[in-house]
C-alpha cells in the first residue's frame, strides 16, 4: 500500500472523528463527506468501499425502526406508562423504579434511542402532572437505557455492529451479558435510592391526579396493537432461534417489518418517513471510513501494537479493551469507537493461538456502559438532552456527568470482576 494513501485514509478519518465530535457540522453530511473524500483520492475503489458497508447492521435498523414506528402509532407505551405510575399510587421514588425497569426492559428488546424517545415524553407528561423537576426522573432513565441495552443483541448499536462482525447471535449475547447487567441493575437502582429518595415531595392532591389518568385512552388502535405484538412477539423469537435456522438477525428484523407493514394497513410511505435515515447514512459512511483505514493496514498495525503492548496476554487485552472503551466511550460517540475497534479485535483473532471471545464482551461492555459517562456518551443521551430543553429544562454537560459519570466507573468496574470470575 502506497505511503501518502495511509497518510490520507488517517488524516480523513481523525478530521471527520474531531467534526463529528465538535458536533460543529452534522455527523451524517461530515460521515459522508469523509467517506466521499477517500473515494476522490482514490484510497479505495467504490466498489471496494461498498464492500465494507455491514448491511447486516444496516438492515436489522431498518427493520426494528419499521416494527417500533408502527407499534408506537397504537398509543401502548403511554398505556403501559400511566399504568406503571398507578401501580404505585404516584409514589415519585417509586415511580423512577418503575420506570428504570421498564426502561431497562424495553432497551434490551427494542432499541435505547427508539425507548428514549418513547419513554421521555410519558415521563415528562407525569411529572408535569407532579409538578416537579423533571432532571431526577429522567437521568436515571437515560442511564438504564444504556444498561439495559447492553444485554442482548439489539439493545444497542455497538452490539449489532459486534454481532453482524463475529456472528455472535441473540442468545450468545442474552447469555454472556444479561447475567451482569441484572447485577449492574439491581446495585445502581440502589444508587440512585440513596441519591433521589429523600429529595422528592410530593403532595398528595398531586398524587391524586396522577390515578386520575385513564390509561385506557391512550390506546389508538386496539385492532394494531394485537397485530403488532404478534408479529413482534414472532420477530423477538426469530431473533432467538436465528442462528438454528441459518437467518441473519437482519433477515429476521426485515421479514418482521415486512410482515407488519403488510397486516398492519399503515401506509408504507407514512411509516418509512419516520425511519431514522440519518443514522442509517451515518453507520453506512462510518463503515466505509473505518473499511479506509483496514484497507490500507492502519487496524493491522495496531493489533500488532495493542499485542506487543500486553505480550498477548488475554486478561491485560480484556481489561485494556473494557476500560479503554469505557473512557473513550464516554468522551466520544461508542459508535464510531466500535467501528474501529471490531477489525482491530479481529486482526487480534488472527494472531492468537487460543479463542478472543471475552474481547469481544469486554468491548461491548465497555462500549455500551461507558455511554453513561457523559452527555455525548450515547446517541439517546444527546437526544434527552434536546427534549428537556424543548421542555424547559437545561441539562448541562457536567450536571449530567456528576451522575454519569460515577455510575460508569462503578458499572465497568462490576463487569472487570465478572469478565474476571467467569472469562478470563
Amino acid at each position: 500500500m502506497e505511503v501518502n494513501h495511509v497518510i490520507i485514509a488517517i488524516g480523513i478519518f481523525l478530521t471527520t472523528y474531531i467534526i463529528i465530535v465538535s458536533e460543529k457540522i452534522d455527523r451524517t453530511v461530515i460521515a459522508l463527506v469523509g467517506a466521499s473524500m477517500l473515494l476522490l483520492t482514490h484510497v479505495m475503489s467504490q466498489e471496494k468501499a461498498i464492500e465494507f458497508i455491514d448491511f447486516n447492521t444496516i438492515g436489522l435498523l431498518i427493520g426494528m425502526m419499521i416494527i417500533v414506528n408502527i407499534l408506537k402509532r397504537t398509543g401502548v407505551f403511554g398505556y403501559l406508562a400511566i399504568k406503571a405510575a398507578k401501580s404505585v399510587k404516584g409514589e415519585p421514588w417509586k415511580i423512577i423504579v418503575v420506570f428504570s425497569i421498564f426502561t431497562a426492559l424495553s432497551s434490551a428488546l427494542l432499541d435505547n434511542v427508539t425507548t428514549i424517545l418513547l419513554i421521555v415524553p410519558i415521563t415528562l407528561v407525569i411529572v408535569d402532572t407532579l409538578e416537579t423537576n423533571p432532571i431526577p426522573f429522567i437521568i436515571p432513565l437515560v442511564l438504564m437505557s444504556n444498561i439495559g441495552g447492553t444485554a442482548t443483541l439489539i439493545g444497542d448499536p455497538p452490539n449489532i455492529m459486534i454481532g453482524s462482525a463475529t456472528g455472535l447471535g441473540f442468545m450468545d449475547f442474552l447469555l454472556n451479558l444479561a447475567p451482569v447487567v441484572v447485577i449492574i441493575f439491581i446495585v445502581v437502582i440502589f444508587v440512585f435510592k440513596l441519591m433521589y429518595k429523600n429529595s422528592m415531595s410530593i403532595s398528595d392532591e398531586k398524587r391524586e391526579d396522577i390515578m386520575a389518568l385513564d390509561e385506557n385512552l391512550a390506546i389508538k388502535d386496539i385492532i394494531l396493537l394485537k397485530k403488532s405484538l404478534v408479529v413482534l412477539g414472532i420477530t423477538m423469537f426469530g431473533f432467538i432461534i436465528h442462528q438454528y435456522v441459518h437467518l441473519e438477525s437482519a433477515s429476521v428484523a426485515l421479514i418482521g417489518a415486512s410482515l407488519l407493514l403488510l397486516v398492519s394497513n399503515v401506509e408504507p410511505e407514512d411509516v418509512l418517513l419516520e425511519v431514522e435515515w440519518p443514522t442509517i447514512f451515518f453507520f453506512s459512511a462510518l463503515f466505509i471510513l473505518v473499511g479506509g483505514l483496514e484497507h490500507v493496514g492502519v487496524i493491522e498495525y495496531l493489533a500488532g501494537h495493542m499485542i506487543a503492548l500486553t505480550n498477548g496476554d488475554l486478561f491485560w487485552l480484556a481489561i485494556l479493551i473494557l476500560w479503554g472503551s469505557a473512557i473513550a466511550s464516554a468522551f466520544l460517540d461508542n459508535i464510531p469507537f466500535v467501528a474501529t475497534m471490531i477489525p482491530l479485535i479481529k486482526s487480534i483473532e488472527l494472531m492468537s493461538p487460543v479463542s478472543i471471545s471475552p474481547l469481544w464482551w469486554a468491548l461491548a461492555l465497555g462500549a455500551c456502559l461507558g455511554g453513561n459517562g457523559t452527555l455525548v456518551g450515547a446517541s439517546g443521551n444527546v437526544i434527552v438532552s434536546g427534549m428537556l430543553e424543548k421542555h424547559g429544562n437545561k441539562l448541562g454537560f457536567f450536571r449530567f456527568m456528576k451522575v454519569g459519570f460515577p455510575i460508569m466507573i462503578l458499572t465497568v468496574a462490576i463487569s472487570t470482576v465478572y469478565l474476571i470470575l467467569f472469562y478470563i
